[in-house]
């Protein structure tokens, strides 16, 4: 005789999302992060080519003041951390809910912190220079915008702040790029270089508003950071090195700015 309050034994297959509803979780989430982000750049690209201002006399901002006021200005950027970091948590409980540790299973521990660290030093080394290659002659040929990083009349407060933001954006990106999507294109059938490429490809797409040098460069980029994902399936060596990019970039722009203005110096518009 069954008893009739026993809790009722659900199998994998049965808690596990169907293909429909999981196309519909990646819709979502991409029009809430990285895909609204690759729509909005794509048609800045649009603008800039369409404007009287040749393009590589324009500039684009990555951390731009919110206010005036330095108190506020610091409070606002701390609150944009803070909610593209619920991005993150939003997409790392999704993928709790079909099964396991999401943090083990992505890689975004600190189980292999040693291994993770170095892995992501030599991925700057291997990004970071040819990028900023890319970047110079793009800047030469025309077809890159003058991307300021960072305000060269920084407070004392701004370098902790940049810090910050180069951490939400390595968490942002990767996590959902990598650690996200990769696992939601495999759960409905896509294949490795089909996910590795398509990833790629957007991380290029939402960089657009740089300029075609850096939808190039970050298509590079995203090629290698998925095979890399691929190989070793833990995504915290990326996480690390996109942190140790950007933070270069962003504390290093004041200095390369006065150092060789032609290139890093601010644009016209």
């Amino acid at each position: 005789m069954t008893d009739s309050n026993a809790p009722t034994r659900c199998s994998e297959s049965d808690i596990s999302p169907s293909r429909a509803r999981l196309i519909w979780e990646i819709c979502i989430i991409l029009a809430l992060s990285l895909g609204q982000s690759a729509i909005y750049s794509l048609l800045a690209l649009l603008r800039r080519a369409l404007s009287e201002v040749p393009l590589g006399q324009q500039s684009a901002q990555l951390n731009p003041s919110r206010d005036a006021a330095a108190i506020w200005d610091a409070v606002y950027r701390l609150l944009d951390i803070v909610f593209d970091l619920a991005v993150v948590a939003l997409v790392i409980y999704l993928l709790w809910t079909t099964g396991g540790n999401a943090l083990r299973r992505i890689g975004l521990d600190f189980t292999r912190f040693g291994g993770d660290l170095w892995r992501g030093a030599l991925l700057l080394v291997a990004i970071g220079a040819p990028g900023l290659a890319l970047y110079v002659l793009g800047r030469e040929l025309g077809f890159t915008v003058n991307v300021v990083a960072s305000p060269v009349d920084a407070a004392w407060w701004t370098v902790p702040l940049l810090v910050l933001s180069a951490i939400r954006a390595a968490l942002y990106e990767e996590v959902v790029l990598l650690g996200y999507l990769f696992d939601r294109l495999r759960r409905i059938g896509w294949g490795t270089w089909s996910i590795i490429v398509s990833v790629a490809a957007l991380r290029g797409a939402y960089h657009s508003y740089q300029g075609l040098g850096a939808v190039f460069g970050n298509f590079v980029m995203g090629l290698v950071f998925g095979w890399c994902y691929q190989r070793w399936g833990r995504v915290m060596p990326l996480v690390i090195a996109h942190t140790l990019l950007d933070v270069v970039a962003f504390v290093g722009y004041p200095l390369a700015a006065a150092l060789w203005p032609s290139i890093f110096g601010a644009s016209a518009a």
